[in-house]
């Protein structure tokens, strides 16, 4: 199976339909060439309307970690995204997004990676990206997996999510910034490098 083709079944994919409160609209963007992949949780509302990934405030957080402005984030194609779940999975009653549904990881992540053989770095943002990924060799909390970034590195790199909900964890850290960003920057910057 090509990458084109799996690409084309996730966009088209209504597994959710009538499950959700809204259509689905499957957002996902990689290419041959990623060699970096961002795996977060699920898309939000505004990246639900505009079809663009991270394309929202924990966007601009995400590529100020990356070192990386709008247009390398989304016009180079070894900056690929695909989060656990390809849809917005709706609000909850109180104002947040609900979980990724484990269902569209199990129907779509391990066929999409067998496509992508050149990633080099996945970084799994958030706590479900990092549950799904590390299974039982996951920490017990995000806070524990992020601490123990180095003995993921160099194929994995975990993150806390870049929504404006964890700013209070980012002053709570000051490691992550002084630590995990400057190393994350670099390494993006290597991926990028001709």
């Amino acid at each position: 199976m090509s990458l084109d083709v799996i690409l084309a079944e996730i966009r088209a994919c209504r597994a959710c339909a009538g499950q959700l409160a809204h259509e689905p609209r499957p957002v996902v963007r990689v290419a041959a060439e990623t060699r970096l992949l961002i795996c977060g949780q699920a898309p939000g509302r505004r990246v639900h309307e505009s079809g663009f990934p991270f394309d929202d405030p924990s966007g601009d957080r995400l590529r100020g970690w990356l070192g990386v402005d709008r247009e390398t984030f989304y016009g180079r194609a070894e900056i690929g995204v695909a989060a656990m779940a390809f849809c917005f999975p709706g609000t909850d009653p109180k104002g947040g997004d609900y979980p990724p549904p484990p269902r569209c990881a199990a129907l779509w992540r391990s066929r999409l990676m067998a496509e992508l053989p050149g990633v080099e770095l996945t970084l799994l943002v958030g706590s479900y990206a990092q549950a799904w990924a590390l299974g039982a060799g996951a920490k017990s909390s995000m806070t524990e997996r992020v601490r123990a970034w180095r003995s993921f590195v160099p194929r994995i790199l975990p993150l806390p999510h870049p929504s404006w909900r964890n700013t209070g964890w980012l002053k709570r850290n000051p490691w992550f910034d002084t630590e995990v960003v400057p190393y994350l920057r670099a390494t993006v910057a290597a991926l990028l490098s001709p």
